[in-house]
């Protein structure tokens, strides 16, 4: 016979003496906040830093799919934020909307505007780098110029014999010039030298400008044609080490075929002065680079040179968060190779952050990240809505899925501050016109 039982009420701390697994999951609460769990209610954080320093992970990279509208910009900023205030120096390489250069401006640091008659990089400024004119600076210098000529040309990748000549024109300009710019590579280019005729392997001045016509055509796009001004000059503005944070803004850059090339020379610019000044010791940076397809389906090969850029740059004291809206950007990019580098960016990020996404994606993402059904069928069902209703919030805004190795992940729901959602809010452009429409 089973007697009845006594039944008591009492609070989570006097009741998680008896029943611990009624006290939360024991989700990291070192870091940046990023939220309260979405089972349990207890406060998550998590940044790259933080969590290798406990040795929740091996490496700083983060990597952040999910669909627009699921608050990806907002996690970042939440980062930029969050790391701002431990000493960490975030760096926003390409904003191409101009949505983080409002948070950077607030945060008292350095926004770098770049258009016609706004401010000018020079992709190939070596007065960053470390090894001004070792093999560093010219290998980093040579794989920017092949990828912006991958990105103009789009149609196919430069031939061996394209690569040699472009290189012998670096090496020659470079010996010249304290800082090289594209425009003089072009014109070592269109008047050879005998060093350049003799990389060529050619006879005649004829046979020259049959093989380098195209390689030719393609800088001149570079410097006269919709990037005009842009990054065909020295720099206007000085990368500003001290900066609290610093912003890239990209918006004025209005042509949507140039604006793959215009990140990756931003990208190039500024993870070159990271380098250096990670370098020089004493701060920690943390590099953003979000619309990571608008570059790595710019052309075929670019791959290569973005995956080049970002290990050149891998050093003590730099983290980098990589944001893109679906896999299936990677999966459309041209050869099994490519597809499976860009793979290796989600691969090798220690931090993998999902906010919603569909079924048939998650599937293709469990072959890098491990996965349960559970959280599977969690992450589907943030990326749509289950009504008609007008108005509606996007069912995944603001929830988002932490997973590192093959631990569960952690489902966490972030709510932002009043000043935050002032700063943070990217759909007041579109709600803008909707209402004028």
């Amino acid at each position: 016979m089973v007697r009845g039982l006594r039944t008591f009420t009492a609070s989570t701390a006097t009741a998680g003496r008896f029943f611990p697994f009624v006290v939360g999951s024991g989700a990291p609460r070192v870091g940046v906040p990023i939220g309260t769990h979405l089972q349990w209610g207890e406060p998550v954080c998590a940044d790259p830093f933080a969590w290798l320093a406990c040795g929740l992970t091996t490496n700083t990279g983060m990597f952040h799919l999910g669909q627009p509208g699921t608050g990806k910009s907002a996690f970042a900023k939440r980062q930029v934020l969050g790391m701002v205030a431990q000493g960490v120096r975030p760096v926003i390489l390409g904003d191409v909307k101009g949505e983080y250069a409002r948070l950077v401006d607030r945060l008292g640091g350095q926004v770098i505007r770049v258009g016609r008659g706004l401010d000018r990089l020079n992709p190939l400024d070596t007065q960053m780098m470390p090894d001004r004119k070792g093999v560093d600076a010219r290998g980093r210098q040579l794989n920017l110029l092949m990828a912006l000529c991958a990105s103009v040309r789009r149609d196919r990748a430069l031939s061996n014999g394209e690569q040699v000549v472009l290189a012998a024109a670096l090496d020659q300009v470079s010996a010249g010039s304290a800082h090289p710019v594209v425009p003089e590579v072009l014109a070592a280019l269109r008047d050879p030298s005998a060093d350049l005729l003799a990389a060529a392997q050619v006879r005649t001045i004829a046979d020259y400008d049959a093989m380098s016509q195209h390689l030719r055509w393609t800088l001149g796009l570079l410097c006269g044609g919709t990037l005009k001004g842009l990054f065909d000059g020295p720099s206007t503005r000085a990368f500003d080490p001290a900066a609290p944070a610093i912003a890239v803004d990209l918006s004025a850059v209005d042509d949507d075929l140039m604006l793959g090339a215009g990140m990756l020379c931003t990208w190039a610019w500024g993870q070159t002065a990271v380098q250096a000044a990670a370098a020089a010791g004493g701060s920690r940076w943390l590099l953003v680079m979000d619309e990571l397809w608008r570059v790595l389906t710019g052309a075929p090969g670019l791959v290569d040179h973005v995956d080049a850029l970002t290990r050149l740059n891998r050093s003590r004291g730099v983290a980098s968060l990589m944001i893109t809206h679906s896999l299936r950007d990677l999966e459309a990019l041209p050869g099994r190779q490519d597809v499976a580098k860009a793979m290796g960016f989600v691969e090798r990020s220690s931090i993998v952050v999902l906010s919603g996404l569909p079924r048939r994606e998650l599937d293709v993402l469990e072959r890098v990240v491990p996965l349960s059904e559970p959280e599977k069928a969690l992450v589907a069902g943030w990326a749509s809505a289950d009504s008609w209703r007008p108005g509606a919030a996007h069912p995944g805004r603001g929830r988002y899925l932490l997973k590192t190795g093959h631990r569960p992940g952690l489902p966490v729901a972030m709510r932002l501050t009043d000043m935050e959602a002032g700063l943070f809010d990217t759909d007041s452009p579109a709600r803008s016109q909707t209402d004028r429409g």
